[in-house]
């Protein structure tokens, strides 16, 4: 066996470990909380609703897990999967290590859509509204940067980031008067923006792990040009890569993905930029394998966190909260790391 056969098959086992790990954690997490249920109990009512046939599981277990825990935990993995590979891509295409979905204004553009659709009271569409509004808004701002960006007909990833920065103060100004004008529902505005799964249905299950899945299929599709790019762009043409298209699709793709979850969970941080470094640890640079590990590595640190807050900690935090605890040590680690010349390359 060649040495990159060698390197290929270690690398396939981690990610399938990794994904194996996430299998373990989800059947252990979904039966902790204020009424404990067994592993065995979790995997006998999962198998059961697959298979369609009534069992000796008890009733109330099977509500807590199919109805409260099972969606919230879903959403959770999804959530933290995209998040995860939108970081990737953005690092990838923009260049730049601290890259992630905040870079270009999407979670701003998210929070600043829900916290209008807060102020006004909006409810046309129900108890979808806040979602549709925090997506509409996202969207909104990232047709704005790339517009902004793109008037040399190059999506150029220096323009993408200060148009970027741009578009995030204005939106931050925004918030930030959405908020002194909010009286009494300031709190829900405030809550809402450090991101939560509490009350996820199976709804924002179903949505955020279609656009997550959907999302990385095409990223993965493009994960070679990607790896070219980084090369740069006069590199990357000569080898035959339209850099121009690629950007633009891969850009669209990770900044929806980041709209589908940033509307259901609110803002979560540190997830989409630590995962990605940390991952290049384990299975190296190379995108094809990069992109598989960052999603299952994001996924896992969400859902931790998630479970933490859900049934360990005596009162709920966000969830964004805690993302920002446990991922700013981790990235001054891995700051102090590279800077010390040990890279990860």
């Amino acid at each position: 066996m060649t040495a990159p056969s060698r390197t290929n098959a270690r690398t396939g086992l981690m990610i399938a470990l990794l994904a194996l790990g996430l299998g373990i954690l989800a059947v252990i997490t979904t039966g902790m909380g204020f009424i404990s249920i067994a592993p065995g109990d979790v995997l006998a009512v999962l198998w059961e609703s697959v298979c369609g046939v009534a069992g000796s599981v008890d009733a109330l277990h099977q509500s807590v897990i199919l109805e409260v825990r099972l969606p919230r935990i879903l959403t959770s993995v999804s959530v933290g999967f995209g998040l995860a590979v939108a970081g990737t891509v953005f690092q990838g295409l923009l260049l730049n290590p601290l890259a992630d979905p905040f870079t270009l204004g999407v979670s701003s553009g998210a929070a600043f859509g829900a916290a209008l659709a807060l102020l006004l009271g909006l409810t046309f569409f129900g108890p979808t509204t806040l979602c549709l509004m925090a997506f509409l808004g996202a969207v909104i701002t990232l047709f704005a940067v790339i517009a902004m960006s793109g008037r040399d007909g190059e999506l150029s990833p220096t323009n993408l980031i200060l148009s970027g920065v741009i578009v995030s103060a204005i939106l931050s100004a925004g918030i930030s008067f959405i908020k002194y004008m909010a009286d009494e529902r300031v709190a829900a505005i405030v809550f809402w923006l450090m991101g939560s799964f509490v009350s996820r249905t199976w709804t924002d299950a179903l949505l955020t792990a279609g656009t997550s899945l959907a999302g990385f299929a095409i990223c993965l599709y493009y994960a070679r040009d990607l790896n070219i790019m980084s090369l740069g762009a006069r590199s990357a043409k000569s080898l035959g890569v339209d850099t121009g298209r690629v950007r633009l699709i891969l850009l669209l793709t990770a900044s929806l993905i980041s709209a589908v979850c940033v509307s259901v969970s609110g803002i979560i941080g540190f997830v989409g930029l630590i995962i990605p470094h940390l991952m290049r640890f384990v299975v190296g640079p190379d995108n094809r394998w990069l992109l598989p590990a960052s999603g299952l590595g994001g996924a896992m640190l969400l859902l931790c966190a998630d479970t933490t807050s859900r049934a360990i900690l005596p009162n709920e935090v966000p969830i964004g909260v805690l993302t920002a605890l446990i991922g700013g040590p981790i990235f001054c680690w891995i700051f102090t790391r590279t800077r010390s010349g040990r890279r990860y390359e």
